[in-house]
This record gives C-alpha cells, structure tokens and sequence, in this order.
C-alpha cells in the first residue's frame, strides 16, 4: 500500500503532519511533539481538585508526625473516599472506570499509611515523651494563639530536664545492654526504633525553631522571657538527638543536620537518613533500616496492584537470576573463561575509561541508544525531549549511597574525583566501565527515564499521585530486556554488562523483601550481591545502604525487575500478537503516566472492570522460565 499523507488541524494550533507508513505507524515530523493531552476521564476535575486541596493542607500541616496531622488527613482522605463512593461507576468511560480504580485505591492506601504512622509513633513515644508539648505549641501557632511567655517558658524549662533526665536514665541501662542483659524490667531498645526516633527528633527539632522564629524579635516579652529557655532546649535536644544516634542507634551522625523535608502522610518520603547519618568509607555501621513485616509487604503489594505474594516474587527473581547465570556463562565461552563466568565479569570490570573521559562515553552511549531506537521505529522521541537531556557529575559524598549512575532529564555520572583513595577509585571506575554503561544510560535517558518524566509531565499529569515504581523503574527496565531481544549487545563483554545489571535487579528483589521479612539482616544482603552478583564491595554496601536508609518505600527496589517483567509480558500479549506495532504500543503506555501495569493493561486491552475490582493478573506465568 502506498504510503499517503493525512493532515489534522486543530483550532488555533499548527497542523501535523502525519506520514502513514505501511504498518499503520506515523513517522511524525518535528512538530509532532506540540501533540497534546486530550484524555476525558470524568474523574479528571475531581482528582486536580483533590491534588492542590491535599497540596494546601500539607503546607498546613508540615508536621506529619502529630497527631492533628494524622486525623485532620484520615477527615480528608474518609471525605473523599465518600465522595468517590456516590458516582455511578457504571457510567464512566474506560478512563473513568481506570481513575476510579486508581484513586479509590490510593485513598484506602493512604488511610492505612496513617494507621502505619501511629503505630509507629507508638513505638518511639517513650524515648520522646516531650513530643507532645511540641506539637501542642506548633498547633497554638497555627491558630495563631497569643503567647503566654511566662508559662511557656516555665514549660521549656521543664522539657529541658525531662530530655536531660532521659538520657541519663537511657544512659544508665548502656553498659547492662552490652553485656546481654537490661538491669531492669525494660525490654531493651532495637536499633531501628532509635533510629526512627532520631528521624522524628529532627523534625521535632525544626518544628520547635519555626516556633521559635516565628515570635523571636517581633514580640519583645516574647524574647525576653522566652531566648533562654528555647536555647537551653534547643542544645538539650542536640544531645540527645546524638546521643540516640551514636549510642543507642549506633550510627554516626552527619555534623550539621538538617531538617526533614515536609511530606503528605504516604507520600514521597523525605530523605531522612541521607541527610542525618553520614556514610564512611568501608563502614557498615549506619545501615540499620526498618523492616515493615509480610502483613505490611502483603498490603504493599496490593496497592501497587501485583497479585503475587512476596514469597512467590522471590522465586521469580530465583528463576530470572538462574536465565542470567545461564546467559553469563555463554558469554563466558565465548571469552574464553569456560564457566567461570566471574572470571569473564573480571575482565569486563576492568574496561574502562580514563580519568576526563567518562562524559564523552556517557554522550556516546546516549546518541547510539537514541539513534537506535528511532531506526527501529520503537517509540516517538519528541524533539524537543532529544535537545533538553543533560549530563552533570555526581558528588563523591552521594557516591557513597548511590555508586553507579541516575537519570531523567539530567543523567548524573557516578566516577572517581582525585579525593577519593586508591581502593575508592578503582571500584567505582570498575564499577562504571564501559559496558556497564552502555547497558544503563539509555535506562536513564532515551528511552528510559528520560522519556518517561517528559511523557509524564504532558500526558494526564493529574495522575501524579498515583505513580508507582513498578512503572517508573519497570519501564526503564523492560527497555533493558526488549534491547536484549533485538541484538543491541553486539559483544560479549556488552551481554556481560546487560546480565551484570539484569542480575543486579534480580538480587534486588530477593535481599529486598527477605529483609523486610525478618529473614535477612543488611550485612546478609551486602554479602548477597557481592558473592552472587559480584559487585564491588564498596558498591554493594552503597546498594544496601541506598535501599533501607528511609528514602525509598518498601518496594522500590524490587519495583525493577517486577515492573519490567509486567511490561515484556504485555508487550507480548499485544505486540508479540500483531494487535499493536512497538511504537503504539510504547507510546500509548507513556500516555497513561506512571500508574500500575495492570492498569495500563486494561485500557490497552479494554478489559470490563467493576467498582470492586481487585488485582488478579499473573504476568508471570506467560514468561515463566523452566
């Protein structure tokens, strides 16, 4: 069929102009990407309106700690829970029905954070008794209540003994906790409860400065009353924060602290640990993190809309973890290190760059991946996406919790600074080389992430609040294995560096969920990636620290191989079926932003949902390895 010319005008816009091609796909022209969002799901209004009310009450209350927080956000979420539960389901278009879906399950599973929140508080209140006097101050403030200045700084008083009688007491039951045994009835202190105690002790902290400031030097009975005693507890609660930390967490802290960040209850988590803890060299005294149970890991899952428990995800990443073995030592014959596929890793780990010349490769690599994908008419790259990727280099002190590369419209390049020793820079050059970046920049870039945040950013961004990493990291992911499919490793040494990180998400899944089992402690799952996987020491203690400092969910790093697992198997249930070409198919998946797979899989293939749908689809039996 001759290949004709359709033209589309859209009032007061541009035409576009489209080259229908013999498969049905449209090769578009550099005005392509001025293409719009023109989604109608019912739902639409409800949720933007929903977004910038949850906007403003999280301004309101930046403290998500307290308790006025918590109920005023179980109101909010109930409300629109009630809401939601008076439209006629029935009536909504496919869209619709996919939004209903998508917000009924982030309020339930946001009313849950809340309860998850309070039990958790519950659990530390005894090492901060005096939280409540802090937020009842916050909450005066709020109101814009006057200050009673000579009670309130009698108050302060009182609070800086409490603190200082705490930690003495606390200081007291040191020694008999060494030696096995309390001296008191009290059960002893786990680590990861102190920790949190120091998260929630900074931003105690912080609150009771904005209090402050807010009053200081504006009302001078205020000041005068009131300087010293904030002081005197500002310092005391100083030393306790190190204190918990240092003796009873056993982490070192950062010097200078910083506050956390404000957050929606169940929302995107601050990055507590990274900026309260400091990372050193070859030490693994920080990683602590907090294991959440299988109870929590079973409703994790079933927000994220996976139907699979957490045991049955560990034996799928066993059984992907075997393929890559099995493929590593292929390679290796080809090198000629027999089985010794570790051996043959060695040799790929030593390829790489000399010091100035890794943002040339990292260029390279991205052009190639970019020029690739537009040869096979995998997916529509607006043009203006192509001109905004950037590259900048990552810090030596990040490098400490992420080693290797990250990505989006800027990628930020993991190597070595003239700071680091030796040992330092050989394993993160090693870690780095050649072929491990050529199997990750276009996972950053074009057509991972990159591509991904700006579809997001333009297509039914009101479903922001729904993003999940199983879409996020899966897509970038899935792209690993469709390349793999079309012979983009053109060497052994490339497959190697394909299979390092295609094992890497594998072991993700495994030590990931086996610690938030209670099976695994952190040094089990360092020890995992270094002997399975072989990682780099210092990187894989990096993984781990990365993994359980509090900045991601729980799922997260086993969102990786899971997600894009979701991906290839419907991309095979659709395009491995001739229904959809590669490119409708990766372009109507960016259109839908970043929402369960599943999700993505009932709009593509118009699956009927009802009002009390629940996540059923076993993506893995159309792909299970033998």
């Amino acid at each position: 069929m001759a290949a004709s010319l359709i033209f589309i005008l859209f009032p007061g816009e541009p035409s576009l102009l489209l080259a229908q091609t013999r498969s049905g796909e449209s090769r578009q022209t550099p005005s392509a990407d001025l293409d719009i969002d023109r989604s109608q799901s019912e739902l639409r209004p409800l949720i933007e309106r929903y977004n910038v009310d949850r906007a403003s009450l999280t301004r309101t209350y930046p403290l998500v700690i307290s308790p006025t927080a918590r109920e005023r956000f179980r109101k909010f979420y109930t409300e629109w829970l009630d809401r939601l539960a008076a439209l006629d389901f029935d009536r909504l278009s496919q869209d619709g029905r996919i939004d209903y879906l998508l917000f009924k399950d982030h309020l339930e599973h946001e009313l849950r954070q809340l309860d998850i929140q309070a039990k958790q508080f519950a659990e530390v209140e005894a090492l901060l008794p005096f939280a409540r006097a802090i937020f009842e101050l916050d909450d005066s403030r709020r109101r814009m209540a006057r200050v009673d200045a000579p009670r309130t700084a009698a108050m302060l008083d009182e609070m800086r003994k409490q603190i200082d009688g705490l930690r003495r007491s606390l200081e007291e039951r040191l020694p008999a906790r060494a030696s096995g045994s309390n001296g008191s009835s009290a059960p002893p202190i786990r680590r990861n409860v102190a920790l949190r105690a120091v998260n929630m002790l900074a931003s105690l902290r912080a609150t009771l400065k904005n209090w402050f400031d807010s009053y200081n030097g504006y009302d001078p009975i205020f000041t005068w009353w009131i300087a010293e005693p904030y002081r005197a507890v500002d310092q005391a609660l100083q030393n306790y924060n190190s204190f918990l930390g240092e003796r009873m967490a056993g982490v070192s802290l950062a010097q200078s602290e910083q506050a956390q960040s404000s957050a929606p209850p169940g929302g995107p988590q601050p990055e507590r640990a990274r900026r309260l803890i400091r990372a050193r060299p070859g030490d693994t005294s920080d990683i602590v993190g907090d294991p959440i149970g299988r109870d929590a890991l079973m409703a994790e899952l079933a927000a994220e809309m996976i139907a699979y428990t957490p045991e049955e995800l560990i034996e799928i990443a066993n059984k992907e973890m075997a393929w890559c073995e099995a493929e590593m030592i292929k390679a290796s014959r080809e090198l000629g290190y027999g089985d010794d596929w570790k051996r043959a890793l060695e040799h790929v780990k030593n390829q790489y760059v000399e010091p100035g010349k890794q943002p040339d490769l990292i260029r390279d690599l991205a052009l190639e991946a970019i020029d690739f994908v537009e040869k096979n008419n995998l997916v529509t790259v607006p043009p203006l996406a192509l001109e905004t990727w950037r590259m900048q280099m990552m810090t030596p002190e990040r490098q400490l919790v992420n080693p290797f590369f990250t990505g989006g419209e800027t990628i930020s390049i993991s190597y070595p600074t003239n700071t680091m020793s030796h040992e330092q820079k050989m394993m993160s050059m090693r870690g780095n080389n050649i072929h491990f970046a050529r199997a990750t920049v276009f996972h950053e870039l074009i057509p991972g992430h990159h591509l991904q945040g700006f579809m997001a950013a333009r297509y039914k961004p009101y479903r922001a609040p729904f993003r999940t990493p199983f879409l996020v990291e899966g897509w970038a992911l899935y792209w690993e294995f469709l390349l793999w499919d079309m012979n983009f490793p053109k060497t052994p040494e490339n497959r190697i560096g394909m299979l390092f990180w295609r094992m890497h998400r594998c072991a993700r899944v495994i030590f990931s969920l086996r610690f938030h089992l209670g099976e695994w402690t952190p040094q089990q799952c360092i020890d995992f990636l270094i002997q399975r996987v072989g990682h780099e020491p210092e990187n894989a203690i990096a993984e781990v620290r990365r993994s359980f400092d509090g900045s991601y969910e729980p799922l997260y790093q086993a969102a990786y191989l899971l997600g894009g697992l979701q991906l290839y198997a419907l991309h095979k249930e659709l395009v491995g079926t001739g229904k959809m070409t590669d490119r409708a198919f990766h372009d109507a998946v960016l259109k839908e932003n970043s929402i369960p797979v599943e999700m993505i899989r009932a709009k593509l293939t118009g699956e009927r949902l009802t009002r009390d749908f629940k996540p059923q689809w076993k993506f893995y039996d159309s792909l299970a390895r033998p």
